[in-house]
């Protein structure tokens, strides 16, 4: 999710940049923008507000304006990068499972190396 903040009012705009560090992006490169004003023409666009049809009224918390912002980011047609990685069809298990296997064989060899040793006393 990457997010661009536009605000008329700068201490909005900064708290906003705080709250959001590692999703800022370009406004060019961004999927929601963040704004104090609303707007109707833009998709994109999610209005910050004390008015009671904003997308997040105010005052919020950073949990409250990211589940918000998953929210959104879910409803214009974009996967969230955790479920990216979650979806089993795309993922290559072979690697895990050959570790599996080589720390399987190397648990069992130990376990009767012990067996072993304890019944030739």
């Amino acid at each position: 999710m990457r997010v661009a903040v536009e605000c008329k009012s700068l201490l909005m705009q900064k708290s906003l940049e705080l709250f959001l560090g590692k999703y800022l992006s370009s406004i060019k490169n961004c999927d929601i923008v963040l704004r104090d004003v609303k707007c109707l023409d833009d998709k994109r666009c999610f209005y910050i507000s004390s008015a009671k049809d904003a997308d997040l009224i105010k005052p919020f918390s950073k949990s409250q304006l990211i589940l918000a912002l998953e929210k959104r980011y879910k409803r214009i047609g974009k996967t969230d990068i955790k479920d990216r990685y979650m979806d089993n069809e795309n993922l290559d298990f072979s690697i895990l499972e050959d570790r599996i296997a080589s720390l399987t064989k190397e648990y069992q060899a130990n376990i009767l190396k012990v067996v072993r040793a304890f019944y030739e006393k």
